[in-house]
């Protein structure tokens, strides 16, 4: 075997266009800049081989649908712009001798090479592409898709519709609807309340709060572990009737989920102190927007959480929390003023409230029901999605459905000592006590044992 088998050997690159260039310019909100700096990457993973040139071919059709994904942006008069120039995506093609299970035990890990994270930075001004993709064909025929995009153009229900694009593209069948917002302020402004919750999800830190953020990402990843937890159907099924009964209202499976993992690692971390938790919300649907929508259309819900109190009544607030987002809890109003009265050149000193790891503030996404075990690329679905971490910073996590679409898969950073007890024969037993030896999981959990 070639000693250098271990490592991804370069096959292709290429770089992938539409053919045409609508040449729409698309005004990023205040939201969109305070993301600017920020990128955001996911792997998708096949049992079978695909092919490379038929993947090439259906994403250029999908860019003719949403052609910001390969625009380039700019500044101009301080207010940034995605441009829909055609400059084109990345895409490069790579083999490796491993397994397609080895692949996904490393999905976290750091240098794991499964996706080429954006470089959102050089991509702000105008240096870089908004979305690259990395394909990886696996010793055992599999394929492991890496894709990563710029977050100042879209969120996941963006990224998603670019998904179904070019699944469909392949497939050969109709490309679904995507719009794209050409002003976001300008749509919000129209469609947002004149008054909302009043408390905006931003703030700005003062000096020594500041020096301790910057700490704190600098030694991210010498101090901070990636940790992926599985919970099958029946598992949430026994979260939900519990929690529900204890809430006295029916809560959804992210909601025991989240309730669940949150209380839990406090639990194992010995912390019994009231703590915040931000739970961002996709406000399209709360807004009566479509979700054929491509930006950035993004609320958040903080709520505060004492261990003491019981994952049943985290539950059940986060269950209220959703329901009544629109009327208590909306606050993009609030937001907007915020960010509004920094002015775009301040945006660089805010911060989210959500990002708060001196106070171990979670952040909790739930990326559920987004149908992205949907895609379909030569009758092939994914066997296996998940986010990557491109920057570890503490209390951050996601969920997203599991194998083949089953149960939930988190993924949450938490700091080395904890994700150490988190792994621990005490700390499996305390994320899965509502799972039962009868219970039925994916044949690819055991093939994949750093998945708890």
């Amino acid at each position: 075997m070639d000693p250098l088998s271990v490592w991804p050997q370069l096959r292709d690159t290429r770089t992938v266009r539409a053919g045409v260039a609508s040449g729409t310019v698309l005004r990023c909100g205040l939201v969109d800049t305070m993301l600017a700096d920020l990128s955001v990457s996911v792997v998708l993973f096949f049992d079978r081989a695909l092919d490379e040139d038929r993947l090439a071919a259906g994403l250029a059709r999908a860019l003719e649908r949403v052609p910001v994904f390969a625009g380039r942006l700019r500044t101009v008069d301080g207010v940034l712009e995605a441009v829909c120039d055609d400059s084109g995506v990345p895409m490069v093609s790579y083999r490796v001798d491993g397994t397609l299970a080895e692949s996904m035990g490393r999905v976290t890990a750091p240098g794991a090479q499964h996706v080429d994270p954006l470089d959102a930075r050089a991509a702000r001004t105008g240096d870089g592409p908004l979305f690259g993709v990395r394909v990886t064909r696996t010793g055992d025929g599999g394929t492991v898709l890496g894709c990563s995009w710029h977050h100042a153009i879209g969120d996941l229900q963006s990224f998603a519709l670019l998904l179904r694009a070019w699944s469909a593209a392949v497939e050969g069948e109709e490309l679904p609807v995507a719009e794209l917002v050409e002003d976001q302020d300008a749509l919000l402004d129209r469609v947002l309340p004149a008054e909302d919750c009043g408390r905006p999800g931003f703030r700005v830190p003062g000096e020594g709060e500041r020096l301790l953020l910057e700490r704190e990402v600098a030694a991210g990843p010498r101090a901070n572990r990636t940790v992926q937890l599985y919970f099958g159907d029946d598992e949430i099924a026994r979260m939900r009737e519990e929690f529900g009964a204890a809430a006295g209202i029916k809560v959804s499976a992210g909601d025991a989920v989240c309730a669940h993992v949150v209380h839990t690692v406090r639990e194992l971390d010995g912390d019994a102190e009231t703590r915040w938790l931000t739970v961002p919300v996709n406000v399209r649907r709360p807004l009566g927007l479509p979700d054929t929508l491509i930006g950035n259309l993004l609320g958040d819900i903080h709520l505060p959480y004492t261990p003491a109190d019981g994952p049943g009544a985290l539950a059940g607030a986060l269950r209220a929390a959703v329901r009544d987002y629109a009327e208590e809890h909306l606050n993009l109003r609030s937001n907007l003023r915020f960010l509004a009265e920094l002015g775009r050149p301040g945006l660089a000193g805010c911060v989210p409230l959500g990002f708060d790891p001196q106070h171990r503030r979670f952040s909790f996404s739930n990326w559920s029901r987004f149908g992205l075990y949907d895609a379909t690329f030569q009758g092939q679905r994914p066997v296996f999605f998940s986010p990557t971490a491109n920057y570890p910073l503490p209390w951050v996590s996601w969920s997203v459905e599991g194998f083949g679409g089953t149960g939930l898969l988190t993924t949450l950073v938490v700091p080395a000592r904890l994700a150490a007890r988190l792994r621990g024969t005490d700390g499996r037993a305390a994320l899965h006590r509502y799972r039962d030896p009868s219970d039925r999981l994916p044949a690819l959990l055991a093939a994949v044992p750093k998945v708890l």
